[in-house]
């Protein structure tokens, strides 16, 4: 039986909205058409289908610990965001390009 997190996981990827979460775990299935296919069914209002998720997952988990540890950590991510954190993810910028990062601006901002 997978760890109640793994089931919380599945339940937050069956939604779609963590984009990162999601990514991490799209590539990570993308060699096992079993996994792959259980992260396609999965659906929020069906149980079977979070569960066989959250099974895949758990696998996953087990024969890569570099894995389980990005997964939970991304998890945490998304997590900290729903619960108002802020959370900072900047990709590369190219020389020369401007980054700006904001929250909670109340006013006019001139740049």
């Amino acid at each position: 039986m997978p760890e109640p997190i793994l089931t919380a996981i599945a339940t937050t990827l069956a939604t779609k909205a963590a984009t990162g979460l999601y990514e991490l775990v799209k590539r990570k299935f993308s060699g096992d058409r079993k996994a792959a296919a259980a992260l396609e069914a999965a659906k929020p209002e069906d149980p079977a289908t979070i569960t066989a998720l959250a099974e895949r997952l758990d696998e996953q988990s087990q024969a890569d610990p570099a894995f389980k540890a990005a997964l939970h950590a991304e998890f945490e991510v998304h997590q900290d965001a729903r619960g108002g954190g802020v959370n900072n993810h900047v990709g590369t910028v190219a020389e020369g390009a401007k980054v700006v990062q904001l929250r909670d601006v109340h006013g006019n901002i001139s740049l």
